[in-house]
């Protein structure tokens, strides 16, 4: 396996390779010299930072409860199990999966740009498959156009962010792999033993993280996996109280930690031991453990398409036919219904005073008002007071007329620009950074019609035109200035997504957003592993009762661009804790542990478990979600299941060699 990439995800795909996997792995990577590592300074700045509000929140719950002592060796505790066995911000197995701390890949290639020469010395010739997740979507699409000239049987596995465009590469590429082996004799859909296929696979690390991210953030939404039609949709559950029954769903995918409360403890990590999270429990396991919280699947099914657009919408997410309510003020409505009873009395009354017909009395009283009739000198009286009134309402209508041009501009111009938090609002996800992350977790957030505001400091960000398109309030501005969050409303807030680039922000926005309301929910993208667990951690301690999480976009991705090269297409991950429950859909050829057993049989506790049965037919489509223990799988079926890292491993044929690492499965 070859992986070339310029960041975490590189690092975590190739310990994912050859940790869960035990492939040969080797890892392309910038040069020294062109290695962007996080700044100095900046880490500086905020673990100073972190350490002045933890102290000084400390001091204050120890003032208020005569705890200071105790807390205070907690915190120590905690500090130094950090620096003794760091733990990643994701902890997928509670380690640290830099490079450093897992299994090194058996070599390491370094370029400061990717030739075909390089990716010969990588081995591309020979490799099963090569990931190309690099973070610019260009390097990776020239690199894997010269890597399929140079083994047209070879899997790609491409990160890339545009969508539309991921589609065509991938057929692109997988057309030029059909007409390569066509004209040696061979064919992709029967390769060589050893390879499964030569097939392109487009994955996007922003897609992948962004349903976890968003689920993490808003408490009670269900954590779903959606695609290619296909939705599972798990939520997580409290224990019950005394004298509840809780309910089991379609079956509990994870127990969750009894260690949650415990403000020193890290969420599901090793240090919990035999009280961390246990994914895919048998019923006895979860019957004897009270008092743990759970993680049920609710439902598996296909969805139906995507709504087509509404008609009548302008690019910039306006509606043509706005409603008067929209378009014009109250008060320039009532002012517009005044005028018009005025028009009609005026009519109703030359009608009285001049014996006209009715049509004729309007008429004469338009043009009256539009002072375009001739004086009546010679009327009687009433008919000169009538025409002098309806010059008068004439005037009244020139400003209400321009009032109405105005507010009419004002609006197609608010249509297209950014909107303001409204205010009363309240209970909503403050989103702070629309980048490529924060752009797919707003559009996931929006799918759950969930009120969000955005928070960024660049005007050209790219998820300003979705915001802008979908109507989410925006504030511009720099997070670390004084009044950005209020701006915000963060003190009405339900949730904070802190998903920029820099750890530093995020951190200052969350301690501040701390200070504001102690009880938000916050969930903190950092990039550094051992900075993210004493963050992680000292929130904790000094917020016991405030849901605090930390997320590693790469770790998220990673187990799904490994499947993809392992020649599987995962179909999501759903985190648990600090660590991940993957979905799969199978072919049940193949696989003895599948293959002529029962559901029952097939299930292994701590590894895998048969979902649903995928009938697979494109003309007739369906899911059998409630299968009966007794139904025996046979070579023609093809699953959904759930599976930890290494359960999938097995599955695939590719299980680690026993001795190497005695790590537990996660």
């Amino acid at each position: 396996m070859v992986v070339c990439g310029d960041d975490a995800l590189a690092h975590r795909l190739a310990a994912e390779l050859r940790g869960v996997y035990g492939e040969r792995v080797t890892l392309v990577v910038p040069s020294a010299e062109r290695t962007a590592r996080p700044p100095v300074v900046g880490r500086a700045r905020a673990s100073t930072l972190l350490d002045r509000v933890s102290a000084a929140m400390t001091r204050a719950t120890g003032n208020g409860n005569g705890n200071s002592t105790t807390s205070s060796q907690t915190q120590t505790q905690a500090q130094a199990q950090t620096s003794s066995s760091p733990l990643p911000a994701d902890g997928a197995s509670g380690r640290g999966v830099r490079p450093s701390e897992e299994p090194r890949p058996a070599r390491v290639v370094e370029a400061a740009v990717l030739t075909e020469a390089v990716l010969a010395d990588a081995g591309v010739e020979h490799a099963a498959a090569l990931a190309l997740v690099h973070d610019d979507d260009e390097t990776n699409i020239r690199a894997a156009l010269m890597a399929r000239r140079l083994n047209p049987r070879l899997r790609l596995v491409l990160r890339l962010y545009n969508r539309r465009l991921g589609q065509h590469i991938e057929a692109l590429l997988d057309q030029a792999s059909a007409l390569a082996m066509a004209g040696t004799g061979e064919s992709a859909d029967a390769p060589a033993p050893g390879l499964v296929d030569a097939s392109t696979t487009v994955l996007s690390d922003a897609d992948t993280a962004a349903p976890a991210l968003a689920a993490t953030a808003v408490a009670g939404t269900s954590k779903v996996v959606q695609t290619d039609g296909l939705m599972l949709r798990a939520v997580e559950r409290q224990p019950p109280g005394p004298g509840e029954v809780a309910d089991p769903g379609l079956c509990t995918l994870a127990l969750l930690s009894a260690t949650t409360n415990d403000p020193a403890g890290a969420d599901g990590s090793e240090s919990s031991g035999e009280h961390g999270p246990r994914l895919l429990p048998d019923e006895a396991s979860v019957a004897a453990a009270t008092g743990r919280g759970t993680i049920v699947l609710e439902n598996v099914s296909y969805s139906g398409p995507p709504q087509p657009a509404r008609r009548g919408v302008l690019p910039g997410g306006l509606s043509i036919g706005l409603p008067l309510g929209r378009l014009f003020s109250r008060r320039l409505r009532w002012s517009f219904a005044g005028l018009v009873a005025c028009v009609v009395a005026l009519a109703v009354a030359s009608m009285l005073v001049t014996g006209a017909h009715p049509l004729h009395a309007t008429y004469l009283t338009l043009l009256d008002l539009f002072a375009i009739n001739d004086p009546a000198l010679d009327d009687p009286l009433g008919r000169q007071i009538l025409q002098l009134l309806s010059g008068l309402v004439g005037l009244l209508l020139l400003p209400v007329l321009l009032a109405a041009v105005l507010e009419g501009l004002g609006t197609f111009r608010s249509g297209s620009g950014l909107r303001k938090p409204p205010r009363g609002l309240s209970g909503h996800v403050v989103l702070l950074g629309v980048g490529k992350i924060g752009t797919r977790v707003l559009a996931r957030l929006r799918e759950l019609h969930i009120p969000v505001v955005c928070v960024e400091a660049d005007p050209e960000a790219r998820g300003l035109a979705l915001a802008r398109r979908l109507r989410v309030p925006v504030v511009l501005g720099d997070v670390t200035q004084e009044g950005v969050l209020e701006a915000a409303k963060i003190h009405r807030a339900h949730a904070l997504l802190a998903l920029t680039s820099a750890d530093t922000t995020n951190l200052e926005a969350a301690l501040y957003a701390r200070s504001v309301r102690p009880d938000l929910r916050v969930v903190l993208r950092l990039y550094d592993d051992d900075f993210a667990t004493a963050v992680y951690r000292t929130l904790r301690a000094t917020h016991p009762h405030a849901l605090t999480r930390s997320r590693s976009v790469s770790h998220l991705a990673a187990p799904a661009f490994a499947g993809a090269m392992m020649g599987r297409q995962i179909l999501g991950a759903i985190p648990v804790e600090r660590r991940v429950l993957l979905f799969a859909a199978l072919d049940v050829a193949g696989h003895p542990q599948l293959e002529g057993r029962t559901v029952a049989e097939a299930f292994r506790a701590g590894a895998w478990r048969v979902l649903a049965l995928d009938t697979a037919v494109p003309a007739d489509r369906r899911l059998v979600r409630d299968l009966p223990p007794a139904y025996v799988l046979g070579p023609g079926d093809r699953v959904v299941i759930a599976a930890t890292r290494r359960g999938l491993a097995e599955l695939l044929g590719r299980r680690r060699s026993p001795g190497r690492d005695g790590a537990p499965d996660h």
